[in-house]
């Protein structure tokens, strides 16, 4: 089956499972779903968490997640893969595995190194293993300010961090400012060694648990559907900020973006 004779993009989506529904694999499904892509999700990491913060995570075997990858691959025409929590070492070079038989499929990357409370969800092996064998594969990468200094601890700034990851092999690199004191969030985009713009959105007050997997995998569709990078990755922040402006607690912790916000009716 070629790619052109499927009418959905189909999209691979690694990515934990989280049990509350606000982020994961359900955030991934959800984010693909409103721009037009078809989910394959694969479960890399079983977590217990709720909307206030994550007790404790189970990786999943790393040939399970390849199996589970590779069955997608051989039946379906895969046109973007985003990859989220990943838990170990073991499921890194895994996913790394099957990058390497499919070179030619975008790949979008958030470093989930934490919970949003702080709790650590990436052991130094991770790290390790992440930046030699998935930084090299990566078409964008999406991490916030915190990670972004976790990944480039040498560093003196951010911009001193986007230049580090871009010479470790990404293609592209958003880091996104939700986590900085400053009135309005400002996103930046990096790519050829250089500062290539700046997005700037009003801050919705609160916090919110799973921006950053929806962020990640509403580019991951959009470049799925055929968009060039840059306008993938605006669209999707547009995508975010309104899945925010629209977000709702269901939790007694952090609000959930809502991703079908556009199903709503107006009365609604």
């Amino acid at each position: 089956m070629s790619q052109a004779s499927s009418p959905v993009p189909v999209v691979l989506a690694f990515s934990g499972n989280d049990p509350s529904g606000g982020a994961g694999i359900q955030a991934d499904i959800e984010s693909l779903v409103s721009h037009g892509c078809h989910c394959a999700p694969i479960i890399t990491t079983l977590t217990v968490q709720d909307t206030q913060d994550v007790q404790s995570i189970a990786p999943l075997d790393g040939l399970l997640v390849m199996e589970q990858a590779r069955a997608v691959l051989e039946d379906m025409p895969v046109a973007g893969i985003k990859i989220g929590l990943l838990g170990s070492a073991d499921v890194v070079e895994s996913i790394s595995a099957v990058l390497e038989d499919y070179p030619n499929i975008p790949v979008v990357l958030d470093p989930v190194l934490a919970s949003g409370k702080g709790t650590g969800l990436a052991d130094d092996e991770v790290l390790e293993a992440m930046d030699s064998l998935l930084l090299p594969h990566t078409t964008v990468l999406t991490p916030n300010s915190v990670e972004a200094r976790i990944l480039s601890p040498e560093a003196d700034s951010l911009d001193a961090c986007a230049m580090s990851l871009l010479e470790r092999g990404c293609e592209f690199v958003l880091i996104t400012g939700t986590h900085e004191n400053t009135p309005h969030v400002v996103n930046r985009l990096y790519g050829n060694n250089r500062l290539l713009e700046s997005f700037t959105w009003e801050r919705i007050n609160g916090q919110f648990h799973g921006s950053g997997c929806t962020l990640a995998a509403s580019i991951a569709g959009l470049l799925a559907q055929g968009l060039e990078p840059f306008s993938a990755i605006h669209e999707a922040q547009e995508y975010t900020w309104e899945t925010l402006k629209h977000g709702y607690r269901v939790g007694m912790g952090q609000s959930l973006p809502n991703r079908l916000f556009w199903a709503q009716s107006d009365e609604a």
